[in-house]
């Protein structure tokens, strides 16, 4: 059986491990704090090739960032990590070959060979956590679009220039169903700077009913969103990930989208693959092509 260096690397955190044509990780994980610089990273990358290279067939990164059609560096700005960090020369970091791909479309891979989407045609996977990820798979191929991009969810929710999202335009659907979409839905509702997600979640346990407003409110947007998916890809389910994802009510969810879709109705369902399925996912996408 053949295997992967898997490496997941965000703007905080770079996990690593073996993982087989599974999809099943055979070894420990190990995580290394995201170093601030450049060439930190680089060396950080190296540190982990050199001691798993010799047992693997392919070095899978996941990471953020658009990455090009051709698997091999980042074409978009990543943002929460060195600004010098798209100019990685990843194929000079192994002799074996070298995978890479963007985080959320690895994580949809992962739910589509092992989790929540697997064994359909059509899915489209959204990350929920500070910022919106996706990934969209259409007849067991990803989506990537010309130079590698699809999947971002930066699409307009209103015209009304009401909230500046963090890609420097107004009103797209992250900037509504984000955590931080959350906080400033909550700030609205009850005036108040000072409060955040964490108010908002224990206020719903607690039975606080403005609270259960606040994040009904967060959830039917994120529906809205979810149409406009739905409508475009005909999906047989959208996959809901990241750590958002756990206060969203999928059956309150999918009932709007049903409701309001013109196309076939489609299942809303969480994330199966679990914390690790960048990881998993590029090693399932790197061996396929080595």
């Amino acid at each position: 059986m053949r295997h992967a260096l898997g490496i997941d690397v965000g703007g905080t955190k770079i996990y690593s491990a073996v993982i087989d044509e599974n999809g099943q990780i055979i070894s420990d994980i190990e995580k290394h704090q995201t170093p601030k610089t450049f060439e930190d990273i680089k060396a950080t990358f190296i540190q982990i090739i050199k001691k798993h290279e010799k047992d693997v067939d392919v070095i899978a990164f996941s990471t953020c960032g658009a990455v090009n059609n051709e698997n091999t560096g980042i074409v978009g700005s990543t943002g929460n990590i060195a600004k010098e960090y798209p100019t990685m020369n990843f194929q000079s970091l192994s002799n074996k070959p070298v995978f890479v791909e963007n985080d959320a479309n690895c994580a949809a891979w992962a739910e589509y060979r092992i989790g929540a989407s697997k064994g359909t045609k059509v899915s489209v996977m959204i990350t929920l956590g500070t910022g919106v990820g996706g990934g969209i798979i259409i007849n067991n191929t990803l989506l990537k679009g010309q130079n590698g991009a699809a999947g971002e969810m930066h699409f307009k929710m209103s015209m009304d220039k009401h909230r500046k999202c963090t890609c420097g335009s107004w009103d797209c659907f992250e900037i509504y169903a984000s955590g931080k979409g959350l906080k400033i839905t909550a700030e609205e509702m009850l005036e108040n700077k000072d409060v955040t997600t964490y108010d908002v979640v224990e206020g719903v346990q607690k039975c606080n009913p403005k609270m259960r407003e606040i994040l009904e409110k967060w959830q039917t947007d994120i529906a809205n969103g979810l149409i406009g998916l739905a409508n475009i890809f005909d999906p047989d389910c959208i996959v809901l990930s990241g750590s958002m994802a756990e206060f969203v009510d999928t059956d309150f969810v999918e009932n709007i989208v049903n409701s309001e879709i013109c196309t076939t109705p489609t299942k809303i369902v969480k994330a199966q693959a679990g914390n690790y399925s960048g990881m998993i996912g590029a090693a399932l996408l790197g061996l396929a092509k080595v």
